[in-house]
C-alpha cells in the first residue's frame, strides 16, 4: 500500500503552509494548539499519522514558541507512529549563532539541530541558511533550498541595462559572485565593520559602482540597517539604481521606516517570514510551489537539484 502524505502547519506559518498544500494538491491536516492561561501550550493531531509521510511546515522565526511549537509537533507525529518526519522549516531562527566567535558564547544553531534530531525529526527542508555548513550540525538529511531559483526570473524581468551584482558584507560574497556567474556581470562588495550586533562603525565600496544598477543580494534583512546605509554609499558613489533581494524579511525595530526612507529602489523578499505592516518599496515573492515540488521529489526519493538555479 502507498504511502499518504499529510501535510500539517504550526501556527506560525499557516498562511505559507496553506499555500504549499494547495500546490502539492492536498488538503493541509488537522492539527490543534491548546493554549493554557499561564501561556503553555500543547499542539496535537485531530487526524491519524500511523504510517504516514508526515510534512510539519513551521518557520522558527520570534517568537521562540514557534520552534518549541515545531519541535511538539514532531514529537506527537513520532509517539502517533509516522512513518517519515519531515520538518519543513521556510527559515530557519538562530542560524547567525553558528560558530564559537568570541569566548563563553553559545551555537545556538547546532542546539536547535540537536533538538529537533532529539524530537524525532527524520528530514529538515528549509532555504537559504546563514551559513550552508549549518547543514552539518544535522544527523538527517537536510533539503537546502535556494532562493535564487525565485529571485532569477524576477531579476531578468527587470532588465536592467548596466547590472553588477552586489555582496553587503564578505560573508555573503560566495552567494553574490553565484548570481554575477550566473548574469555574466562584474561584482563589487560592501567591506563593513561592526561596533557590535546591529550596529555598523564603518563601510567601504570594493569595486567602481559608476553608473551600475547595483542588485545587493544577502539571506537576511533584519533591523535593514546594513542595507540601507549600503544604497546610500553606493548611490553617493555613482550607482544608477540600487536594489536588495534578500530571502527572510525579519524586519525588525525601525526597518521598514528604513526602507521606506532609503535610496533603495525596492527591496525584494520571499514569504518565509509574513509581513508585519505593508511597505511601497516591499515586495514579496511566493516560495510555495517550490516547496511543494520539493515535497514531491521528496515523497518519490527523486533528485531535487534541478530545482536549482545553475550558473
Amino acid at each position: 500500500m502507498a504511502r499518504q502524505v499529510k501535510i500539517f502547519s504550526g501556527t506560525g506559518s499557516r498562511y505559507l503552509a496553506e499555500q504549499i498544500a494547495n500546490c502539492y494538491g492536498a488538503p493541509l491536516g488537522d492539527a490543534n494548539v491548546v493554549r493554557f492561561s499561564d501561556g503553555e501550550f500543547s499542539p496535537s493531531f485531530d487526524e491519524s499519522v500511523r504510517g504516514c509521510d508526515v510534512f510539519l511546515i513551521q518557520s522558527t522565526f520570534a517568537p521562540s514558541d514557534n520552534l518549541f511549537e515545531l519541535l511538539l509537533l514532531i514529537d506527537a507525529a513520532k509517539r502517533a507512529s509516522a512513518h517519515y518526519i519531515t520538518a519543513v522549516i521556510p527559515y530557519f531562527g538562530f542560524a547567525r549563532s553558528d560558530r564559537k566567535d568570541k569566548p563563553r558564547v553559545a551555537i545556538a544553531s547546532k542546539l536547535v539541530a540537536n533538538l529537533l534530531t532529539t524530537a524525532g525529526v527524520t528530514r529538515i527542508m528549509t532555504m537559504d541558511l546563514h551559513a550552508p555548513q549549518i547543514q552539518g550540525f544535522f544527523d538527517v538529511p537536510v533539503d537546502h533550498l535556494d532562493a535564487s531559483s525565485i529571485f532569477v526570473p524576477y531579476i531578468k524581468s527587470l532588465d536592467l541595462p548596466n547590472m553588477m551584482i552586489c555582496a553587503p558584507d564578505m560573508g555573503g560574497v560566495h552567494r553574490a559572485r553565484s548570481y554575477a556567474s550566473y548574469f555574466s556581470v562584474d561584482m563589487a562588495i560592501i567591506d563593513k565593520h561592526r561596533k557590535r550586533a546591529n550596529e555598523i562603525e564603518s563601510m567601504h565600496i570594493i569595486g567602481d559602482v559608476t553608473g551600475r544598477d547595483v542588485v545587493l543580494v544577502d539571506d537576511i534583512v533584519d533591523t535593514a540597517g546594513t542595507l540601507t546605509k549600503a544604497a546610500s554609499l553606493l548611490i553617493d558613489n555613482g550607482a544608477a539604481s540600487v536594489r536588495a533581494f534578500c530571502t527572510h524579511p525579519v524586519l525588525s525595530g525601525k526597518a521598514y521606516e528604513r526602507i521606506q526612507e532609503s535610496k533603495l529602489t525596492e527591496i525584494v523578499v520571499c514569504d518565509t517570514i509574513p509581513l508585519r505592516q505593508q511597505c511601497s518599496k516591499i515586495k514579496q515573492l511566493p516560495t510555495a510551489a517550490l516547496f511543494a515540488k520539493c515535497i514531491q521529489r521528496v515523497y518519490a526519493y527523486e533528485s531535487i537539484s534541478s530545482l536549482f538555479v545553475k550558473a
